[in-house]
C-alpha cells in the first residue's frame, strides 16, 4: 500500500466513510521490505515521529549498510547507534554522504535542506566518563531537530560547577542527565528546574556501582518529582524522550 493510499484511508476513517475495523483490516496490507535479515518499518516516521533507527550492535556492517540503503528511499534522513568505525566505513562506502560520531558511536545521513533546530535540550555529565553516553544522547536528539547544548564533568562533587550553568539549564525544555557512580546529579537538577529530567545512569564506577546499577536505582528513587530514568548507558532512548518533548512544547 502507498502512501497516498494510506492518507486516503485516514482521511475516509476521520470523514465517517471508512469504519475503524476495516482500516485496521487494509492497514494490514502494509509489506515491509525483506531483506532477509531484516524488515525495514518505512512507516515508522508516520507513527512515531522519526524514521525507524538501526541499533548496529550484534549486526555485520554490510547488514547495516544493507539497511541503511532501505530506510534512505523514503526517509531523508538517517540515525545509526552504537556503531563501530568498521561499520561506519561499510555505511559511507555505500552513502557517501555519511558522518561518524565517534564518541556517540552514531552515524549520521542527513539529506534535509538546513534542517532547522529548534527549542533547547541541554544534555548534563557528572564526569568527563560519562561523555560517551551523553554524546549519543545528544547526536540523537540533534539529529531529531533539538537544539542541543551541553554541560559536562558538572557532577556533585564539585557542585559549584553545575551551578555555573543554572541560567541556560532553566531555559531548556527537556534536560538530559548522565551519571554513573551513585547518580545524584539528576536528582540535583531536578531540584533546579520546572522540566522534565531524563535521567541516564551509566555503567561508570567502582566496584559497588555494580556496572550502573547503583545509579539506575539511585535515580528511580529521586525524590525530584520531575525526574524519570531510562536504562543503564541508553542515550539514545534518553536523546529521543527529550527531543519529543522539545518537539511538543
Amino acid at each position: 500500500m502507498d502512501e497516498k493510499k494510506v492518507q486516503k484511508l485516514l482521511r475516509d476513517v476521520a470523514s465517517g466513510r471508512q469504519p475503524v475495523g476495516g482500516a485496521l483490516d487494509a492497514l494490514k496490507d502494509l509489506v515491509q521490505p525483506a531483506l532477509g535479515y531484516a524488515q525495514v518499518d518505512h512507516h515508522r516516521d508516520k507513527r512515531c515521529g522519526f524514521p525507524e533507527v538501526i541499533f548496529c550492535q550484534g549486526k555485520t556492517p554490510a547488514q547495516v549498510a544493507g539497511i541503511a540503503r532501505e530506510i534512505l528511499k523514503t526517509s531523508p534522513v538517517l540515525l545509526a547507534t552504537r556503531a563501530t568505525r568498521q561499520v561506519y566505513l561499510r555505511v559511507k562506502k555505500a552513502i557517501p554522504t555519511a558522518r561518524y560520531h565517534a564518541q556517540a558511536r552514531c552515524v549520521v545521513v542527513d539529506r534535509r535542506k538546513a534542517p532547522k533546530k529548534t527549542g533547547l535540550v541541554m544534555v548534563i555529565t557528572a564526569g568527563t566518563s560519562d561523555i560517551p553516553v551523553a554524546e549519543e544522547a545528544a547526536v540523537t536528539a540533534a539529529t531529531m531537530g533539538a537544539h542541543v547544548e551541553t554541560a559536562y564533568d558538572a557532577g556533585v562533587a564539585g557542585i559549584h560547577r553545575i551551578m555555573g550553568h543554572v541560567d541556560r539549564i532553566r531555559e531548556a525544555r527537556a534536560l538530559v542527565v548522565a551519571a554513573g557512580m551513585e547518580g545524584a546529579l539528576a536528582s540535583v537538577v531536578g531540584g533546579l528546574v520546572d522540566r522534565p529530567v531524563i535521567a541516564v545512569p551509566t555503567s561508570i564506577g567502582y566496584g559497588a556501582s555494580f556496572g550502573g546499577t547503583a545509579a539506575l536505582l539511585g535515580m528511580l528513587n529521586s525524590c525530584a518529582a520531575n525526574v524519570s530514568v531510562v536504562n543503564i548507558d541508553n542515550g539514545f532512548g534518553a536523546g529521543y524522550m527529550a527531543a519529543l518533548i522539545n518537539r511538543d512544547v
